[in-house]
């Protein structure tokens, strides 16, 4: 019967695709008409009119063919005319659709490849989301054949807007310039990939990673000891028994519910499944640390397997430099298909001159069908395919930092998914900073909303990513390095103070140390990591609040939580033997008792303790006195108690002392908690986002500044710097006279040249010791090279040479210095000597002398 249903499936699914590719007398209206029926346009794509667009503006490369671009659409035709008489039975190749100049185009000269100056786009994954966030998709026209217009990369990142066709092309050519070894591809997917439906696809961001099974290891049974008798009850295994076959009969009505939940998530059954034409990037290995081929969607940025069963067919690829028509079979789809492009027997190459290699071995019998195959063709078709591919028509690809920035087309971008519904802005759109957010949903229909995940950019309160569970109501909130109190994360589920909470900081931000303090009405419990006092764990539990009492001068925390105990754990202390060394340390505040653990010593199974029980306040004003009654000790493998009162005195006194410490480090932790809330209440009323001073379109602050600066450069025009006056140290010697006689100006003049001269005569002999210097360490270098030439390894001595060169050049460079400067010293001594015959100030004195 289940056999006959299935026939009556096929049967009926035949029907269906009979009816939808009904024989008629004109084929161009069969693809109409299921371009009409069958093209799933999603709800936010718009129309567009590409006929409206300018191409006044643009290069003449695009309105028309050099020579090599003419001869090479030539060959194109006649490799085209070839393959559809061996092939009749397929499709035409997509070869040269038209530009939007109305110009043909080979298809492997619309490849710009393109690096462009953005870190994220230097990887795949980075140039795939951002060709699908910022383009907006278009369906193809008919989704039976290629569209007959191929537009240039420049073009459609200036429209943002595209078929798969013009996706790929851009992302390939990205993807080359970053160095990978990418293809357009030409092929058939399913109807959910090229119609971007990705309704029935679980979130990339919720899938969850692939267990890698663990290798359990044979041991060898030879020298294995032979096991017990198994004394295990008969009974209990039978209950047992039960039990599991209880939990097997709910798990299989589980697993039939979730079957009739899948058969309602299924799509429906596509009459063209097999003949959606789709276009998508193929990469394959060997360039930038590729292991493996795989595919690229570029509606959706995602990778995938090339035996992906979404792809059904591949009809040819294409780079920058060839095109490949693939020869193999793709009943099975993408599964079976070898992508070794050198390999002529599966991929039939365009033009003969590539720079890839032949990576499979042919045998005899392909040998001779090659060699036949290459006897049979002419010698201008073989001239022809020699032919090299001429420089891509397209002007240079250009992404300006603020198109980059705002990714989607007008800043905003939605993605339904299976249960889910990602929303994604542009940085600074939003004013809280809000770039992406999460939606998931309790059913298909999207109506009960489950969690909501948020993420966040340029925060000033470095919030990154907040999650909002509506079932528990409990709220999540993750901050990045940098925030003021060292926040890292924050679960709650109310801002009131003294709800249940939970604090994770950045430890090495703080100096207590503090990891995670978790909050309720009645506890709290923090966690500390690498602290002096080897403390871990401090857990302080609180009373219930009495009734509150206002009192005139009286504390502002008289009504705070009264704690009833603290307890302390700490890590091993190696530097103390094990029974000195306090492992766990409780104060029990209404039973004025403090309870010692120690550190297990070495082999023993007990560890030492200690009770200690605080004298009631009229036992204290009576006597001070420590007695016997008010401590009791256990000390691990000795039966002797301690005698020596006064040692556990002391220790009373210093543990009552640490008491009070740690009840004003609790008090303070109640009030950071108080302060943190306040703090992130102001932060979310009034939130402030970052903008990096090189942001010079956003930095209003240093917009203003570099405005201030300019207005006060036009204000007081900078002069140009006047020279320092050489004569003023010896004028003021003698008192800056206004008139001087011809003994002082000639005094003055001679000092002035002296004074030079002594100058350059000292700076002449510091560049000559140093000269001497180096050549005296380089003689000292090279004896002890010719002493011990003999004991040096080759990693020694290439060391020497390259400090003996580096000492060499120094020599040079010094010895140069101290030419030159013997060279220019009588030049600059007539020139001073010059000058001060023109000056005004001398002029009148030295003019005569």
């Amino acid at each position: 019967m289940e056999v006959l249903e299935e026939n009556d499936e096929e049967e009926q699914r035949e029907e269906e695709l009979m009816k939808a590719l009904e024989i008629s007398d004109e084929p161009h209206n069969i693809e109409t008409k299921l371009s009409v029926d069958q093209v799933f346009v999603p709800s936010d794509v718009s129309d567009f009119d590409w006929s409206s667009i300018d191409i006044s503006q643009l290069p003449s490369s695009y309105k028309t063919n050099s020579p090599r671009e003419k001869k090479l659409l030539r060959i194109a035709d006649h490799y085209l005319q070839q393959y559809t008489h061996l092939c009749p039975d397929r499709k035409p190749l997509f070869l040269y659709p038209v530009n939007e100049c109305g110009i043909k185009k080979f298809v492997s000269t619309t490849v710009r490849p393109t690096l462009l100056p953005y870190t994220e786009l230097y990887h795949w994954d980075g140039c795939a989301s951002f060709v699908c966030d910022y383009l907006t998709m278009e369906p193809l026209k008919s989704p039976l054949i290629p569209p007959s217009l191929l537009y240039s990369p420049t073009t459609i990142l200036k429209y943002q807007r595209g078929n798969c066709f013009d996706f790929s092309v851009l992302l390939c050519s990205m993807l080359i310039g970053a160095g990978y070894d990418a293809y357009c591809v030409n092929g058939y997917a399913t109807h959910d990939i090229c119609s971007l439906d990705e309704t029935l696809e679980v979130c990339p961001l919720l899938r969850k990673p692939q267990e890698v099974p663990k290798e359990i290891m044979k041991k060898s049974n030879k020298y294995r000891v032979k096991s017990s008798p198994d004394m295990q009850s008969k009974f209990e295994l039978q209950q047992e028994a039960k039990k599991k076959a209880e939990t097997e009969a709910t798990h299989k009505n589980e697993e039939r519910g979730e079957e009739k939940v899948m058969e309602v998530e299924k799509p429906t059954h596509d009459p063209l499944y097999g003949l959606r034409v789709h276009a998508w990037v193929l990469v394959l290995s060997g360039k930038r640390e590729v292991p493996e081929p795989f595919f690229i969607n570029p509606f959706t940025g995602n990778s995938h397997s090339t035996m992906d069963e979404h792809f059904l067919g591949i009809e040819s690829v294409w780079n920058h430099k060839n095109y490949w028509v693939n020869m193999q079979d793709c009943r099975n789809g993408c599964k079976d298909l070898i992508f070794d492009l050198g390999d002529t027997v599966r991929w039939e190459i365009m033009l003969s001159e590539t720079d890839k290699p032949l990576q499979v071995l042919l045998d005899a019998e392909e040998e001779n069908e090659l060699f036949d195959r290459n006897m049979d063709d002419t010698e201008e078709e073989e001239k022809d395919t020699s032919f090299a591919m001429p420089p891509s028509w397209v002007a240079p690809i250009q992404i300006s930092p603020r198109e980059f920035e705002t990714r989607c087309s007008q800043g905003k971008k939605v993605i339904l998914y299976k249960k889910a519904k990602l929303e994604k802005w542009a940085p600074y759109l939003n004013r809280n900073g809000l770039v992406k957010r999460l939606t998931v949903y309790a059913d298909l229909g999207c109506t009960e909303v489950v969690e909501v995940r948020e993420w966040f950019k340029n925060r000033e309160d470095m919030l990154d990513m907040r999650e909002l569970n509506k079932q528990t109501q409990l709220t999540t909130e993750y901050f990045s390095p940098g925030h003021l109190l060292g926040l890292k994360v924050h679960i709650y589920k109310s801002m009131e103070p003294e709800t249940e909470r939970v604090m994770e900081f950045y430890n090495e931000a703080r100096v207590d140390g503090l990891q995670k303090r978790a909050e309720n009405a009645s506890e709290i419990k923090e966690y500390f990591v690498g602290r002096d006092d080897f403390k871990y764990f401090q857990h302080t539990e609180f009373g219930k609040r009495g009734k509150k009492i206002s009192v005139a001068g009286a504390r502002t925390d008289i009504n705070s939580r009264p704690i009833v105990q603290m307890k302390e754990c700490f890590h091993r202390n190696l530097e103390k033997p094990a029974d000195e060394d306090v492992a766990e340390r409780v104060f029990l505040i209404t039973e004025e008792m403090i309870h010692l653990t120690y550190h297990l010593k070495d082999k023993y199974i007990t560890a030492s303790k200690k009770d200690f029980f605080k004298p009631t306040e009229n036992y204290r004003k009576q006597s001070e006195i420590m007695t016997p009654e008010m401590c009791i000790t256990y000390q691990a493998g000795s039966s002797v108690k301690d005698k020596k009162l006064l040692h556990l005195y002391k220790l009373l006194q210093e543990l009552t002392e640490e008491e009070k410490q740690l009840k004003q480090q609790v008090r303070q932790s109640e009030a950071e908690v108080l302060n943190i809330l306040k703090i992130r209440e102001n932060e979310e009323a009034d939130i402030k986002l970052t903008v990096s001073i090189y942001n010079t379109e956003r930095n209003e602050k240093r917009k203003q500044q570099y405005e201030a600066t300019n207005a006060m450069e036009d204000e007081f025009p900078v002069h140009e710097e006047q020279d320092l006056d050489y004569l003023a140290p010896f004028l003021i010697q003698i008192g800056h006279p206004e008139k001087m006689t011809k003994g002082q100006v000639l005094r003055l003049r001679d000092d002035c040249l002296t004074d030079f001269k002594n100058r350059l005569i000292a700076k002449a002999n510091i560049i000559q010791a140093r000269f001497e210097k180096e050549v005296e360490e380089l003689k000292k270098k090279n004896q002890q090279f010719q002493e011990n030439q003999s004991q040096l390894s080759r990693e020694e001595e290439a060391v020497f040479l390259a400090d003996y060169s580096e000492t060499m050049f120094r020599i040079h460079i010094v010895a140069l210095r101290l030419n030159r400067e013997k060279q220019t010293a009588p030049q600059k001594y007539l020139a001073l000597e010059e000058k001060l015959r023109k000056d005004p100030r001398l002029a009148v004195h030295l003019s005569h002398a």
